[in-house]
This record gives structure tokens, sequence and C-alpha cells, in this order.
């Protein structure tokens, strides 16, 4: 296991009804921006809720945050910061909403000229509004971690830092009893796929990392296969379940000490910003040619994989591989998200594209060991067709 330091410092209040809590996790003093996306919050009654819980607060609203948070909409909040004096942002929603509101609270206080230099440039950030957040869509972790992506002019860039970490989250599963079916499979993806970028790699005998992460990949399986079903659907345990488990999966804690990898992450992130494909579903698409691709360099946790999750005990390792590889594209076809890029009506034509929109970000050596090359991230999108 590698040395690391650990800390997360996101309160989380988490069950339901608990959406009342942010009345005393927000200063009462407090000049509140309160951020949310395109308005469902309006007919699944978080937005009640939420004003209820601000009543003897002083707030603003601001909404129309779109999928993919785009730079172009954020930086319309920044006079409103302004004008009102705001000291505190409310980001009510999923995963895009707090990725953008992450980025607003840092460009609040940003001394250069073009605050897209955050994500382009990594340029430094030495102060950042507090945030808070009410989650309505469980997926990405952003609730309870320092990243965030955004978008400008189809580039998807991210940045990390950890004055953009939430002060506190909620999670209250049954409001995500409201969300689409697509929306659903959507986060069970996302946040199995966290967990794979963090656990396929290299073994460095972290066994604690290890088995919180294949817990999370049983959990992730078992409860993404039950909720696409009429009689789980409404269920609020099974609901819990993944929202639990999406936040735990990138909020630090099984990255710690060991290696990571994220190629398919990279590799996704183009395609949402050259064609408009869902996040979680450029990742179902990217991850099995990843996993065929790498297969040499990730071989001794494949066949973990194989065995802690997939249960296959039998076979040589080159077969207990492939099987769970098979079983891996069958769980996202269950979970009703695209394997191939044909899904998708992506052809073998777009990939020198996406290949030159890998170079112009600077993703030239990517995965555990670096060697995911241009070339390399090549074989994988041809071999995603």
């Amino acid at each position: 296991m590698f040395n690391f330091s650990f800390k997360n410092t996101t309160k989380i209040h988490f069950g339901e009804d608990k959406i009342a809590a942010i009345s005393k996790e927000i200063p009462a003093h407090a000049k509140v921006l309160f951020v949310y996306g395109g308005g469902s919050i309006k007919s699944n009654g978080v937005y009640d809720q939420v004003v209820e819980a601000l009543k003897d607060h002083t707030f603003v609203e601001f909404s129309g945050i779109e999928p993919n948070p785009n730079y172009d909409t954020l930086i319309k909040a920044l006079p409103i910061i302004k004008e009102n004096d705001i000291d505190y942002i409310l980001a009510v929603g999923g995963g895009s909403v707090v990725d953008g509101v992450k980025f607003i609270a840092a460009a609040a206080f940003f001394e250069g000229d073009e605050p897209w230099d955050i994500l382009s440039k990594q340029a430094p950030i030495n102060k950042a509004l507090p945030i808070g957040v009410v989650l309505t869509l469980p997926a990405t972790g952003s609730e309870s971690n320092i990243g965030s992506v955004v978008t400008k002019d189809g580039n998807k860039l991210a940045f990390m830092h950890p004055f953009v970490r939430p002060k506190f989250a909620v999670l209250d599963p049954k409001v995500t009893l409201s969300l689409s079916e697509r929306q659903v499979s959507n986060g069970v993806v996302d946040a199995f796929v966290h967990t794979i970028e963090q656990y396929l790699t290299y073994p460095v005998n972290a066994k604690v990392q290890d088995r919180f992460a294949e817990g999370l990949l049983l959990t992730l399986i078992e409860e993404g296969e039950k909720v696409l079903q009429p009689e789980f659907n409404k269920d609020l345990e099974v609901r819990a379940n993944i929202m639990w488990a999406a936040t735990m999966a990138l909020n630090g804690l099984i990255g710690t000490g060991v290696p990571q990898d994220w190629t398919t992450h990279m590799l996704g992130h183009e395609l949402t910003a050259e064609f408009n494909i869902d996040h979680a579903r450029t990742l179902s698409i990217v991850l099995p040619a990843v996993m065929k691709v790498c297969k040499a360099d990730k071989h001794a946790k494949l066949v973990q994989y194989a065995e802690r999750v997939w249960n296959i005990t039998t076979g040589s390792d080159e077969q207990k591989i492939e099987q769970a590889i098979a079983k891996t594209e069958a769980f996202f076809v269950a979970m009703k998200v695209p394997t191939r890029l044909s899904d998708v009506d992506v052809d073998a034509s777009k990939v020198d594209t996406l290949v030159n929109r890998l170079e112009a970000h600077g993703m030239t050596q990517l995965g555990e060991h670096q060697k995911v090359t241009l070339d390399v991230s090549r074989e994988i999108y041809h071999l995603a067709l």
C-alpha cells in the first residue's frame, strides 16, 4: 500500500426528510445563492422543502445549469454574487449542478482575467465561497469530494481543490424516486466505473481498499439491476444503498494508498464533448475496451475482480478474465446503457477526431502506468466500435 494522507470534511445528512437540516448548517447571517438545474426540483417537492429550510435566510436563486455544466452558463452567476454580497452557495441537484457550483465558488474570487484558466491552465485557487449540497441524483460523488468538470466550446476539463469541497451534503433517497429510468441507470453506471478506475489497476496489498471497492461493486450490481425492475422501482432501501454507494465510490476513501487509472473517464470525456453523449454512457462504451486492451497490465486485478466480484472460480486466468469482461458488459446491458460506439451512431471515421482531442488536452500518457499513449487510445476507441 502507498503512503497517504486522507481527510474528508464534508458532513453528511443521510435519510428521508433530511433537507430541513440545511437551515442549521448554513450560518444564519449568510446570504445564499440557491443554485439548481432545469427546474425538475419544482415538480418533485424538493424546491419547496429547500425554500422552507431557507425561510430565515436571505437567498437569491440561480437556475439553468445543464448536464455537463457549461462555462458560459456558470459565469452568469458571478455578477449576481457580487451584486447581492453572496457568501454561501447551496447546490441543489445532481453532479452537474454540484460541479458547476464548485467552479462558481472558485471563480467568485479568481484574480486573473479569465476564470476558465482554473480549468485550462490549472490556475491557482486562493479562496472559494463555502458550498452546501442537496443531492437529487446519486452518481458522481461530487457532493463530498474536491473535483469538478466543466465544459466550454467543446472542451470538457476538470479541476480539483480542497477549497471547493462541500461543507455538508443532504442525501435523501426519497427525492430520487422521481428520476427517470435513464437517470437512474446512468447514476449506477457512473458510480460503478468510478469504483473500477480506483480498483482495477495492479496489486499493492491494500486489502481494506480492495474489499471496500469490491463491496461497492457488488452493491451496485445487485441494487442496480433491482432498481430497474417494477417491483423494486419505488423501494427506498434499494435507492438508499445506491445513493450511499455512489457517494462512497468517489469521496476519496477507496482511492487512498492505491494506484488509479481514469483512462476510461478521459476517453469518455471526449465522446461527451464531441457528440453530447451522456457521461455514464461514454463510460459503459469505453470501459470494456480498456479492460481488453490493457489486459496484460491489469492481469492480477482482473483475475481478482473475476473471482471476488463475479464469483468466477474455475478455468484459467485468461478464461476468468474473459468471463469477467463479458459479465461487465452484460451488467451494462442490463442497466440499459450502450456498450459500443455503434450503439450511439459513432463510426470509425470519428476515431481520429477523438484522438486529436485527447492530444490537444494533453491526454497523451494515461493509465496507472502512463502507458496509454495516443496509439493505445486509438486502439481502445477502435475496439469499442
